[in-house]
Formats: structure tokens, sequence, C-alpha cells
């Protein structure tokens, strides 16, 4: 592993430990037992190294979750089997510390960006691709679903983990999710677009 691959895991680890906002570089650089100047050789700043390894950790989650989806569900699952398996089991990453860690940290991000624009910016990039992983878990690859259903699928996902975080046992699950969304659905009162 070269310098760069060592920072990139070096800094998701202080992410996972520390947050985002303790995390300093000489954290980072002894994590991944590498020169502190190797950080700014390799990235230009702290913040772009942690971008980075954040946005890296965040697709390392999203793919555990699709291939225990797929193991789990095979193709015989129906469209409400599959919703309900995939909030089951992300959900169930939250008993992980390092995913529960990693959770956090992204709130933490985002309640950080006021302060620093740049790095939300940065971060508002790696949406999109978080958004169609997110429509690929849910089953949908119509282009012009993705995007809409990954980002109420990811409006969802942020709500439902930040009650989790709250309190686990009054988070919903699946099925609260599914029927929630039947009522709503029959209270518009309209058939989905393709």
């Amino acid at each position: 592993m070269g310098n760069r691959e060592a920072l990139i895991e070096g800094a998701k680890t202080c992410l996972k430990e520390k947050g985002y906002s303790r995390t300093t570089a000489r954290d980072i650089a002894t994590a991944a037992g590498v020169s502190l100047a190797a950080i700014g050789y390799h990235f230009g700043s702290k913040e772009a190294l942690m971008n980075e390894a954040m946005g890296q950790a965040l697709d390392e989650w999203g793919g555990e979750v699709a291939a225990t989806l797929e193991a789990g569900l095979g193709a015989d699952g129906d469209a409400r089997e599959r919703f309900v398996t995939t909030w089951r089991l992300a959900v169930e990453t939250l008993s992980s510390p390092s995913s529960r860690a990693l959770w956090t940290t992204q709130y933490e991000v985002v309640s950080l960006g006021a302060h620093l624009p740049e790095m939300l910016a940065e971060l508002s990039k790696q949406q999109g691709e978080a958004r169609e992983g997110l429509a690929s878990l849910f089953g949908y690859t119509e282009p012009g679903q993705v995007q809409l259903v990954g980002t109420f699928y990811q409006a969802l996902m942020l709500g439902v983990i930040a009650l989790w975080l709250f309190d686990p046992t009054k988070a919903p699950n699946g099925e609260d999710l599914a029927r929630a969304i039947q009522l709503v659905s029959a209270q518009l009162g309209s058939e989905p677009e393709n």
C-alpha cells in the first residue's frame, strides 16, 4: 500500500474513532504511518483527504448493504419485500460501532457546513452518486427515476438514521415505513410516473 492509500485508510480510521472536527492532520499521519508532509503532497489539505475518506467509507458501507441484500433477498423478492428487507439491513448496520460512527460523522459534517462551505460543496458533489446507489439498492434503474427516487430514499435514510441515533427503540422499521408510504400515496391519490 502506498502513502496515498495509507492516508485514506488512516483518515477513515480517524473519522470513525474521533469524528471529522476532532481529527488532526497529525492523527491521520500517525494512523497511516507516514509523514505529516504526505498529506499536503497527495491531497493538498487535510480537508480534501477527509472528504475523500468519507466518500470511500460511505461507498464501502453501501456496497456491504447491497451485497447483504442480494444474498438475503435473491431474485424472488417483490418490491415490498425488497423495501422492508433493505431498510432492516440498513438499520441493522447501526449496531456496528464503525457504521454508527460513520453516520454520526456525517451529521457532524452537515453541522460544520455553515463554517466550511468548501467542504460541504465537495461532499455535496458526492451525493449524486449516493442517490444512484440508494435507488439501485431499492431496485430503481430507469434513468429518469434514479435521481428522483434516490433523493427521496436519501432523505428518508438520513431521517431514519437520525431517529435511530436519538432512540433506537422508537425509530421506524421497514414495515412501518412501507405502511406510512402507502398511506401517504393513497392520500396523494395518484399513480407514480415512470
